[in-house]
């Protein structure tokens, strides 16, 4: 069998070194629109139509068939945006160590993948394999941030799909089959500055406040299958100052949509009045993403996927995730949808960032047997 991965490595390893050179924090939308602009021109030499989804803040999304698509059914979701700020790949640009671990910003989480997708799909082209006529690829530019933009996309398109794929990394041989859902919140609270020796009295202390609240949402954990976490705190002016002001970062998990609302409420019922008389509350935010849950069609998915992973000598798992992606848009409507089928590395969003580049070659000829088997699967609901 002609493996592309290793016929084209050194065009690959191009690609894959130009792209993770160009930072693409997600709030960079110049930066994510020049990830988008390579891969444009890429597809566009293996006859793919493009069509750029405009977005003023954030970069462009993009939706990729060929033109010679049939009612393509088969979506894969892919994001070009990642953690970093400006300047990291100056900083710390693509490298490739002695024993073929590739670093740099981005390169497992997800830019490898964004490799991996296209030049599976030149494979199958190259192949005249009929299948590549009944893809699409949707490629976003906010994923690390929520999806904000992208999640309606992401809906209609996987309305039309028998089958999503989607290749966020993975950390060994599990393919995750479910995922928390997922909320985020800003908390403001103002409070009274004052003299914190000479008149304590006048002052209403917004950090005192925002302890009380702290200590409510933490408690919550004591309930199964959801999480509160407040990950991010400032406030105050000096430490002889009663503080005028603090805020807050919240992040909430949880395994149902049942669980979501409660937790929701919760948290909006806490922060709904003060602890101490006087302060100001101000609460934003809310559930960025439903839960998903593995049904039959999922499973029967993942067990196509299974199947041509013995095939390659890889013994897949299915793995439950309490972290959230665009599987879980698709997997929530109820769309059978596998994910982490991307290539193997690990420590995402951090300077220690690293892929095993064997696994570009392992993953993508998986992405590839995948489709092949996809095309002759009706449905996976019936």
């Amino acid at each position: 069998m002609k493996n592309i991965f290793q016929d084209e490595k050194t065009d690959i390893l191009t690609l894959l070194k130009k792209i993770v050179n160009q930072d693409s924090g997600s709030f960079n939308k110049d930066g994510c629109d020049a990830v988008g602009n390579i891969l444009i021109e890429e597809y566009k030499q293996l006859g793919f139509n493009i069509e750029i989804l405009q977005e003023i803040q954030n970069g462009n999304h993009l939706y990729i068939t060929h033109q010679q698509a049939v009612d393509p059914d088969i979506l894969i979701i892919a994001h070009m945006d990642t953690v970093f700020p400006d300047g990291t790949a100056a900083a710390r640009p693509f490298t490739i160590t002695d024993d073929q671990i590739a670093k740099g910003p981005g390169v497992f989480d997800m830019k490898a993948s964004q490799v991996q997708a296209l030049y599976t799909l030149k494979s199958l082209i190259q192949e005249n394999h009929p299948v590549y006529k009944k893809v699409a690829i949707l490629l976003n530019s906010d994923e690390e941030i929520g999806s904000i933009t992208s999640r309606h996309y992401i809906e209609k398109y996987a309305a039309k799909a028998k089958a999503v794929l989607i290749i966020e990394p993975a950390r060994g041989k599990q393919l995750t089959t479910s995922r928390k859902g997922g909320g985020k919140y800003y908390l403001s609270i103002k409070g009274k500055s004052s003299h914190a020796g000479a008149a304590p009295e006048k002052g209403i202390s917004a950090i005192g406040e925002l302890g009380h609240k702290i200590i409510k949402l933490h408690e919550l954990n004591h309930h199964d299958g959801v999480n509160v976490n407040v990950g991010v705190i400032s406030g105050g002016t000096s430490p002889n100052t009663i503080a005028p002001n603090a805020e807050c970062k919240i992040d909430i998990r949880f395994e149902t949509q049942a669980q979501g609302e409660w937790l929701d409420h919760s948290v909006r019922e806490i922060l709904s009045y003060s602890d101490i008389e006087g302060t100001q509350i101000k609460l934003t935010g809310g559930i960025t993403r439903p839960a998903w849950k593995a049904d039959t069609a999922s499973m029967k998915l993942f067990d196509l996927i299974r199947k041509e992973g013995i095939k390659l000598n890889l013994e897949l798992e299915p793995i439950y995730s309490g972290g959230g992606s665009d599987g879980n848009f698709t997997g929530n409507l109820g769309i059978p949808t596998i994910d982490g089928l991307g290539p193997i590395g690990g420590n995402a969003h951090q300077d220690t960032e690293f892929l095993l580049l064997e696994s570009l070659e392992t993953k993508g000829m998986l992405l590839i047997n995948t489709l092949k088997a996809l095309n002759n699967i009706p449905s996976f609901k019936s």
